[in-house]
């Protein structure tokens, strides 16, 4: 009995000394301090010292972070065959041409862009086929001249064919100052773009046509008993780097568009008219570390989801419609700077039914600092048909005495 009693003691003693230590609370968590570089400006991005042109682009919104010279005509170089492979894409999308198919490395295309010119070049045999996925990625890697000239031909039936299709598909991607003559570079009269343009086309590459634009990591390919690395010095340099493309002739200078991404967030650059192979990769390089430190994207209204109240609809059969926007509602801002965004909407005084679903109504708005750093259309997410005739009629007498 007296051992049973001990038993119970120590189990009422050690279920209280649990009880105690339940009932302890937990210390309240330390408040990280402020960075004291939130209240410092960003510093200005490092641009390069002897480009004609450059920018950052954030990929998620399109928003160019900072640039010099972004819409200056430039010359291209061989960052004209992101637009080529951006159309064998399309094309293949469309169910044009496969990868499978069989592309003839012309004696036209060998002479104008082979191993006895001053171009670069991809070593596929004249007069003989390659599949179309091959002399894709000898063009994207090797930067092939041949192989660019020979996949036109094989898509469009000539260059000029080519050339105009490269037109068409940048006009419908927002390229609003380019012009194409040929699908590899080489200089032409009339051959010309910008560094908006270009970083408009890396991006929609990207988004539209991801294996395509993954060809663009490849460090190296070997065609028949030659191997060539990818001229992209970053991809050897840094593994958040992916692509995109480099270019370089006497009159364009040294370029390149490259592109990274770490964690969610992807950037793109363009450097235009460098002075060498290694200063374009140095200057992509400093920017990039520039952008991924002092930019961050958010989203700040999803596709789809009513943004605040439902409106007030006068003389419909619903007395309400909600509004939203129809593409995400994406912001660049400087790290640490989200808490200072404000949205406004510009509404209509008064709606009226009918209304369409997807029908415009007004805009959202987002200013940081008082500048506007983004914006959208509001639309509606539902209809809302016509009320009955004592409804409307009553409802134009309500809103007659309002005014």
């Amino acid at each position: 009995m007296k051992h049973s009693r001990s038993l119970l003691l120590v189990a009422l003693a050690t279920a209280g000394i649990g009880l105690a230590f339940a009932q302890v609370p937990s210390p309240a968590p330390v408040a990280k301090p402020a960075a004291l570089s939130d209240n410092l400006p960003i510093p200005d991005a490092p641009a390069p010292a002897t480009s004609k042109a450059w920018l950052i682009m954030d990929y998620a919104t399109g928003q160019v972070l900072a640039g010099e010279n972004v819409d200056t005509p430039v010359e291209p170089a061989s960052i004209t065959k992101v637009m080529t492979s951006y159309v064998i894409a399309a094309e293949m999308a469309a169910g044009k041409v496969k990868a499978s198919d069989q592309v003839m490395m012309s004696e036209h295309a060998w002479r104008s862009g082979g191993a006895g010119t001053d171009g670069s070049y991809s070593g596929f045999e004249v007069n003989k086929t390659a599949p179309l996925l091959d002399m894709e990625k000898g063009m994207v890697v090797q930067s092939g001249n041949d192989a660019a000239i020979a996949l036109a031909e094989h898509v469009a039936g000539s260059e000029q064919a080519f050339g105009q299709l490269m037109n068409a598909y940048a006009k419908k991607i927002g390229m609003k100052a380019s012009h194409f003559v040929n699908p590899h570079g080489l200089p032409a009269e009339g051959h010309i773009t910008t560094a908006r343009d270009l970083a408009i086309l890396g991006r929609s590459l990207i988004r539209d046509f991801p294996e395509a634009y993954s060809y663009n990591k490849i460090k190296e390919l070997t065609v028949g008993p030659i191997t060539q690395p990818n001229r992209n010095l970053l991809l050897w340099r840094d593994p958040s780097v992916d692509g995109i493309k480099t270019g370089h002739t006497s009159a364009a200078g040294y370029c390149l568009m490259a592109s990274a991404k770490r964690g969610d967030q992807r950037l793109i650059t363009v450097v235009m008219g460098d002075t060498s192979e290694n200063q374009r990769a140095v200057d992509s390089q400093a920017l990039l570390n520039w952008g991924f430190r002092f930019y961050e994207t958010h989203t700040l209204y999803a596709a789809g989801k009513p943004l605040g109240k439902p409106l007030k609809i006068w003389k419909g059969a619903a007395n309400e419609v909600a509004v939203g926007v129809s593409a995400p509602l994406l912001v660049s801002t400087p790290r640490g700077k989200y808490d200072k965004l404000k949205a406004s909407m510009d509404l209509p005084k008064s709606l009226e039914a009918p209304i369409a679903k997807g029908q415009k109504i007004g805009m959202v708005k987002v200013e940081l600092d008082g500048k506007l750093v983004a914006q959208s259309p509001l639309i509606a997410l539902n209809a809302v048909e016509e009320g009955g005739f004592f409804k409307r009629l009553w409802h134009a007498l309500l809103m007659w005495w309002a005014e």
